[in-house]
């Protein structure tokens, strides 16, 4: 196939580069593996890394964007400067699919891309080397059998603490505070184990031993499902969701023949503290740890976030603990701003965190993420109307400068934004000051990885708390700073020797490749 001279650039936005990133942006390596042979190698440009250097695209050069919201200012600021420079200008993302025409409209796109890319990315490229670009392509939600490989090739030497692999896209639960259920789908589409772990050994090799499973929800099934498809006696049903369920202790029964200095990092929802031979073979996986959406702790407030399936109070504590005793370690994730919460909610969040054993946590005030039930319902309270800032609707804040933009976008019927912003950070502060952070290390043994624990706490409070919810730039740039300092020196304690001759495990025995061997 004839080679094609235009080259392509992918790019992930960001205002704060670091020089060093926590963890891969894997959509970049994806994108790159969709991209056709006679492209060549895309060029990958990820500003959290460094800025994109504009004198290195040139006029009819095609350039991809992925955006989530929170990125969406610096994307559309690049799409324009690269638009002007005569480049090809390509959205794609979370945030595009939600708003195509925004892209279009202020963001110097020519074309957006909605839903996955992996196989119409291709078809955005020949349309634009042949002169008949369109407006909007629809990825649409593809099959797990063609998920794309990640271009883990490319990936720059020594850039990322942690490397990111895909399992599973779409998560069951409708949880009014995200998106992802319906950007990517309430069917859970899993990959096939041997891709998994083929893409796992790829980055092995290369040196990494520390990797997020970046799925919206590993764990997709849980046993309420099953039952409740029974008692409607739903047989079709409730054998999808066993077939869904047996695929993922196959997949965690090959990652357990993986060396044992991997360590794996996911996210899943509480149910699974029901569920202790999934969490057994979790621990059996090296799965690590696992970032649990805990929210709210108390009934109205799990009420306020359609999250009714959660539990509270002792009960919480019990659930929260069961992680803890069978291996593995929880991020928690809690909100602060629902209509329910006091000013006792903030000290009985962090209380309730610390007497469960949360290892990590994280402190979020309540945003209308575009594309969620929040967002939709905070939206129509406006009745059209919203207020402005500098002309930008509220309701567009992610137009809205970083340093301009509220802290608080929901009304809270008892607290002002200015309190409520510093109970959070009260919240923060204590969790994570050293004695506490000492004393949860202990979860650890040897002095390297408690000092490793210390490192990533204080960079996990640098990157996540300060600037979230800074009150004025300079302490956004200290924070910043601290990161800065801190990452390098965090990234070398993940480092592991490569490992270039690593296999592929022994295939399991799959309950398929029985039948068929018994029927023939």
């Amino acid at each position: 196939m004839e080679a094609i001279s235009i080259r392509v650039h992918l790019v992930n936005p960001s205002d704060m580069s670091f020089g060093t990133a926590v963890i891969t942006p894997r959509w970049l390596y994806v994108l790159a593996a969709a991209t056709p042979e006679q492209f060549g190698d895309p060029v990958i440009w990820d500003e959290t890394l460094e800025l994109i250097d504009l004198t290195q695209i040139l006029a009819g050069d095609i350039v991809g964007i992925g955006m989530h919201t929170g990125n969406a200012l610096r994307g559309y600021a690049l799409g324009r400067e690269l638009n002007a420079k005569g480049a090809t200008v390509v959205f794609g993302g979370i945030h595009p699919t939600l708003y195509p025409e925004e892209a279009l409209e202020i963001g110097g796109a020519h074309a957006v891309v909605k839903g996955d890319g992996d196989l119409i990315w291709g078809d955005v490229l020949r349309d634009a080397v042949a002169g008949s670009l369109g407006r909007i392509y629809d990825g649409g939600r593809v099959g797990a059998e063609d998920f794309k490989q990640a271009r883990w090739d490319l990936m720059p030497d020594n850039a990322y603490m942690w490397a990111s692999v895909q399992t599973v896209r779409g998560c069951p639960k409708h949880c009014s505070f995200c998106s992802v259920w319906r950007t990517d789908g309430q069917k859970p589409r899993q990959r096939s184990t041997d891709a998994v772990i083929e893409e796992v050994v790829q980055l092995r090799r290369k040196g990494f031993r520390f990797i997020a499973l970046a799925d919206d929800n590993f764990y997709p099934v849980s046993l309420t499902d099953i039952k409740l498809a029974e008692r409607q006696k739903n047989d079709a049903r409730v054998e999808l969701l066993k077939a869904t369920r047996a695929e993922r202790f196959e997949l965690m029964e090959q990652m357990a023949k993986l060396p044992k200095d991997m360590v794996f990092f996911t996210q899943i929802t509480m149910e699974a503290a029901e569920d202790t031979d999934f969490l057994d073979a979790m621990r059996n996986a090296n799965i690590k740890g696992a970032l649990v959406g805990i929210e709210a702790v108390t009934p109205a407030g799990l009420k306020d976030v359609y999250k009714d399936f959660n539990a509270t109070g002792d009960e919480l504590i019990k659930r929260l603990q069961v992680f803890k005793t069978h291996g593995v370690h929880v991020l928690g994730s809690f909100i602060f701003g629902l209509p329910s919460d006091r000013e006792n909610t903030f000290d009985a969040t962090c209380e309730l965190a610390e007497k469960a054993g949360v290892t990590f946590a994280q402190f979020v005030m309540l945003t209308p993420f575009a594309g969620t039930v929040d967002f939709e319902h905070w939206e129509k309270a406006f009745k059209g109307e919203p207020p402005t800032v500098n002309g930008v609707p509220l309701t567009r804040y992610w137009l809205i400068p970083q340093e301009d933009r509220p802290k608080m976008f929901m009304k809270h019927p008892t607290m002002e934004s200015d309190d409520m912003r510093q109970r959070t950070q009260g919240v923060w502060d204590r969790f994570y000051n050293f004695s506490n952070i000492w004393k949860r290390s202990g979860c650890v043994k040897s002095l390297k990885s408690r000092l490793m624990f210390v490192l990533i706490s204080k960079l996990y409070r640098a990157m996540y708390a300060s600037t979230g919810i800074a009150t004025d730039s300079a302490r956004k740039a200290k924070a910043n700073s601290w990161a800065r300092l801190l990452l390098k020196p965090t990234r070398r304690l993940f480092q592991a020797p490569p490992m270039p001759e690593l296999q592929m495990p022994h295939p399991v025995r799959r309950k398929s490749d029985e039948l068929l061997r018994v029927i023939g």
